[in-house]
């Protein structure tokens, strides 16, 4: 009997889902916060097995039918559907929970009022969105004129007003406030969590049986849901004052996420302080003591592209998100400034220890008697350099937003990942084969900028700054 596979998220949605399929009886154990376990078994239902993802990972690894049935987000599913309205994805129904809404909006500043005011401006209309497939469709609907859409892996709401018009981004219900600064215009999309099902298991498989326990576990709250665009506006008034920060400062990005616990402790060595990026009190737009600096806190991984766009002079981010934009764009104007030593890891190539590859000559031999080789990575450039240098065809590249290493050995054969021990790569049964470079923390900056005898020595100012951490 053919198993029933079930892709299941980790992060915001973890808690809640494992509600659900304890509530339903599903037998799946061990799917619990900080647990290192990706793959599960049913002990009630035969056949029934499941892996853990990210959840933007789910809606395609369902579509292409490496998985049966999903959980997830609405703005991913929709994400997906909006640019592959074809593609093999059945949305089942909403599950009731972790509602919210993507909106788009703009700074209080910025003078926009309504969506009318996007539509008759004159200029072209910079949105920025980590769901930059809503954003083009939204664009679209409301007949703006001229735009450009950059993709960004979160923290939209940091851009407006400097770096974009709008920022299409994700609000929880949960929320009593918006974010700071920034303004709602409209709704683009309402929903929670949804289960969704591959096309053809939906209309091939026998899911009665877990199918029939969600539902029964969800009960009358939730509802079967059609794949539509809700989009009634929201009036605002914009009331805080324009920014007075003119052309002359300096913009320097800062990293979230878990590099920002780092970059605090460097900061304090260097005897500059940053208010509001550290604790409670952290938020996307920080001050610092620098004189003539103005900083905003955005991913690391979207840092060399937004200094190759000239939205930031400098930035503090990784040298394997640096080699991975040059890798796509050799002649960018991004170059590193100034090596800042902490966050050291290895990139590396790693495949399963199961598969008794112990080199990259053996994994080419091994690769010839598959159709094409799988390396999943989010660094997409790199892996597709190592591919290219090492002669893997044919090989694809998997893109993946995190927990790569849960793609071993059913979605994936390579991996390109980066690793500071190598512990959770031995956890999850993985062998490193190839190390591709050593990365640390690193200052970049734009080399136009750092040409500009009206700039340079600002930017070197604060490149001085910066050294005065070093050990």
């Amino acid at each position: 009997m053919r198993r029933l596979r079930l892709a299941l998220p980790k992060g915001r949605l973890l808690r809640p889902t494992r509600v659900l399929l304890e509530k339903a009886g599903l037998g799946l154990d061990g799917y619990t916060e900080g647990s290192r376990q990706y793959r599960l078994e049913s002990q009630r239902i035969p056949g029934l097995c499941a892996k853990v993802f990210q959840e933007r990972d789910i809606p395609v690894q369902v579509a292409i039918g490496n998985y049966d049935m999903g959980i997830c987000g609405r703005q991913w599913v929709e994400e997906l559907l909006v640019r592959y309205p074809l593609s093999g994805l059945v949305l089942v129904r909403d599950l009731g929970y972790a509602r919210g809404r993507v909106v788009a909006a703009v700074a209080g500043s910025s003078g926009f009022k309504s969506v009318r005011d996007l539509a008759h401006d004159n200029g072209t209309l910079r949105i920025v969105s980590e769901y930059p497939n809503l954003a083009e469709s939204l664009a679209l609907g409301l007949r703006i004129r001229r735009f450009k859409v950059f993709p960004v892996w979160g923290a939209a709401e940091a851009y407006p007003p400097e770096n974009s018009e709008v920022a299409v981004l994700w609000r929880d219900s949960e929320r009593n406030t918006f974010f700071p600064g920034i303004v709602p215009l409209k709704v683009v999309l309402e929903g929670g969590a949804c289960l969704v099902a591959n096309r053809e298991s939906w209309e091939r498989l026998d899911m009665g049986e877990v199918l029939g326990l969600l539902c029964q576990a969800i009960g009358p709250g939730g509802e079967e849901v059609v794949s539509t665009m809700p989009e009634p506006p929201v009036q605002t008034s914009c009331t805080v004052a324009p920014s007075k920060s003119g052309d002359e400062c300096v913009w320097l990005a800062l990293p979230d996420g878990h590099q920002q616990a780092h970059v605090v402790r460097f900061l304090s060595r260097t005897g500059v302080a940053v208010e509001g990026y550290s604790g409670r009190e952290s938020g996307r737009c920080p001050s610092i003591s620098l004189p003539g600096v103005r900083v905003k806190v955005v991913r690391p991984q979207d840092m060399p592209q937004q200094v190759a766009s000239g939205n930031f002079d400098l930035a503090v981010t990784g040298q394997d998100w640096l080699t991975d934009h040059l890798c796509r764009f050799p002649s960018s104007p991004v170059e590193e400034v100034l090596d800042l030593g902490f966050g050291r890891v290895r990139l590396v190539a790693a495949v399963n220890g199961d598969m008794g590859v112990e080199s990259v000559s053996q994994l080419k031999q091994w690769g010839r008697n598959r159709s094409a080789l799988r390396i999943a990575s989010e660094y997409v450039n790199l892996a597709d350099r190592f591919g290219r240098e090492h002669h893997l065809a044919p090989y694809r590249v998997v893109p993946t937003w995190g927990a790569t290493e849960a793609f071993l050995p059913e979605d994936a054969d390579l991996l390109i990942e980066n690793t500071e021990t190598g512990r959770t790569l031995a956890e999850h049964n993985l062998k490193v084969i190839d190390t591709l470079a050593v990365s640390t923390a690193c200052l970049i900056g734009n080399r136009h900028a750092l040409a500009s005898p009206a700039r340079r020595k600002k930017l070197l100012a604060v490149a001085d700054a910066f050294r005065k951490g070093l050990g």
